[in-house]
């Protein structure tokens, strides 16, 4: 993975951050139209964006004076694939500790009279 998952992760913490990529999931918009829903200051959301941005999951591009922010798929899909590695690792494991209390549960058959 090219990102850094510690920077996305610490991004992805923030509830306005976790809002404002939701409303980008539905296309792209401005940084005033991005805050509209909140009752903070343009600049207070511009400092989010700015972490959103570096943190490499979403993209500004110039239109004018405007700079209207979409979503990265990319780094969606690097959070998706990390998180699928860790659900066959989780599997893995699970799988292992099914196959350790099977033959836990077939030793005590073995003991009874």
């Amino acid at each position: 993975m090219t990102r850094d998952l510690d920077a996305v992760f610490s991004a992805l913490a923030d509830p306005t951050r976790r809002a404002i990529l939701a409303r980008l999931a539905l296309g792209e918009a401005t940084v005033m139209e991005l805050a509209e829903p909140f009752e903070m200051s343009q600049p207070a959301v511009s400092r989010h964006l700015k972490v959103l941005e570096t943190a490499g999951l979403i993209t500004r591009r110039v239109n004018g004076t405007k700079r209207p922010c979409r979503l990265a798929p990319e780094a969606i899909a690097e959070i998706d694939q990390w998180l699928n590695w860790m659900r066959e690792a989780l599997a893995k494991n699970y799988d292992r500790l099914d196959e350790v209390l099977a033959g836990m549960d077939q030793e005590k058959g073995k003991e009874k009279p």
